[in-house]
């Protein structure tokens, strides 16, 4: 996943941050993709994938893998640290700080090791220390409870200020890609506003696409 520098004089352009449906089907997700992403500027994917095996995980990884990472975007896995390598993923997002600093040897420095699940400042300044290739704020937790869209702006606008790890802002909608973007966030990550979509997933992502660039034209 690329890292945008920090450098307030010429920030570099947000991209899109893709959190997948839970996948059980990944060879069919994978012919989905190519339609989904032409057109759309998707830095990563963030795979979330149905209980199963060991083995049926990693095969999942695999067919998934190509299609993504064909596409330019860095294939991340949701936890499972474990299965990065074997399935032919760039890295791993873990939720919550002590689980990321225990699975971030595994990943670094080959790997991308991103961390989610900070709920206060200490716990992001840890994760950056720690090694995290990026931090999320906003993405809901496993209630699907997120913070007050005030609480999410402050926060990003605090990291984008102090720090040089990059953040990913969670979009709940697509009239939140605009204020994420404002606040700091170097990536904005859409997930269930895009597969809930009246108007179908692909268009959805090409909303989100376009918010993202109206934001930089008038920039």
């Amino acid at each position: 996943m690329p890292q945008p520098p920090r450098d307030n004089t010429k920030r570099a352009s947000p991209r899109l941050y893709l959190l997948t449906p839970v996948i059980e089907d990944a060879a069919r997700f994978a012919r989905e993709f190519a339609g989904l992403a032409d057109g759309s500027d998707i830095a990563a994917v963030l795979l979330r994938l149905k209980a199963a095996d060991e083995r049926t995980l990693i095969n999942r990884v695999k067919a998934l893998a190509p299609a993504v990472q064909n596409a330019g975007a860095a294939l991340v896995l949701d936890g499972q640290a474990d299965l990065v390598a074997r399935g032919g993923a760039d890295g791993a997002h873990i939720s919550g700080v002590e689980a990321f600093v225990a699975a971030v040897g595994s990943l670094k420095p080959e790997r991308i090791a991103g961390c989610a699940g900070l709920h206060t400042r200490h716990d992001a300044m840890t994760a950056a220390e720690s090694g995290a290739d990026y931090v999320m704020f906003g993405e809901p937790d496993g209630g699907g409870q997120r913070p007050s869209t005030e609480a999410i702006v402050e926060r990003i606008e605090w990291w984008a200020e102090v720090f040089e790890v990059p953040c990913v802002g969670y979009a709940a909608s697509l009239d939140e890609i605009g204020t994420l973007v404002t606040a700091g966030a170097d990536f904005v990550a859409v997930g269930d506003c895009i597969w809930n979509a009246p108007v179908g997933a692909a268009a959805a992502l090409a909303a989100a696409a376009e918010r993202l660039a109206q934001m930089e034209a008038a920039g």
